[in-house]
């Protein structure tokens, strides 16, 4: 099976990250497409929402998809959730699964920085879609990075962000539509996010 790894803080999970998937499921024509909250993501300074929120939003997000699942991976590991070793544990307990992160345009240009990137794409093809607002110049990645790279332009391009998402709660604006109505009553009836 060819399945998609889609990891991140989803702090909150919002439809930006559902759009991106579905392209890249279409894109790769990837049979399952599973979500990765992070424990501790090693390149974003908290704090964060509680895992267990974060992963029980996503669960929502996801629920109505045949294509996508939630995955506790990384909140039941020690430590900082540096994806290398999420892939060595998939390709272990998975041998016989294609593997393919699929991240923003914007996050491809970082991969050279990320933490063991060699043995990342030994195992891993990359799906990089690009976003409003950046573009990115295939010539500016690494040999090795580009090999690893599938870059889909084509598609819905939402400017949606976690941070934009936070600060509108915060300030008490609506984030209908943003926002799956399920992940929307659960951080209501959880009081997550809201004004203090």
């Amino acid at each position: 099976m060819k399945i998609g790894i889609f990891g991140g803080t989803f702090d909150p999970i919002h439809m930006g990250h559902l759009i991106m998937a579905e392209q890249a499921r279409f894109a790769e024509e990837l049979d399952e497409i599973w979500f990765i909250p992070a424990k501790t993501p090693p390149h974003k300074k908290g704090p964060h929402m509680d895992a267990t929120h974060r992963l029980a939003m996503v669960e929502r997000a996801v629920a109505d998809h045949p294509s996508f699942c939630a995955s506790r991976i990384e909140l039941d590991r020690k430590g900082p959730s540096y994806t290398v070793d999420t892939m060595i544990f998939l390709g272990k307990m998975y041998p016989q699964h294609q593997f393919y992160l699929i991240m923003g345009a914007d996050m491809v240009l970082h991969l050279p920085k990320w933490h063991r990137i060699k043995e990342i794409l030994e195992r891993v093809s990359v799906i990089g879609l690009l976003r409003p607002g950046y573009s990115l110049d295939e010539k500016e990645l690494s040999p090795e990075v580009r090999r690893r790279l599938t870059l889909v332009s084509k598609g819905v391009k939402v400017d949606i962000s976690s941070t934009n998402l936070r600060n509108r709660l915060i300030r008490g604006d609506s984030v209908r539509y943003l926002i799956p109505e399920s992940v929307r009553l659960y951080m209501e009836e959880n009081q997550l996010y809201g004004p203090s």
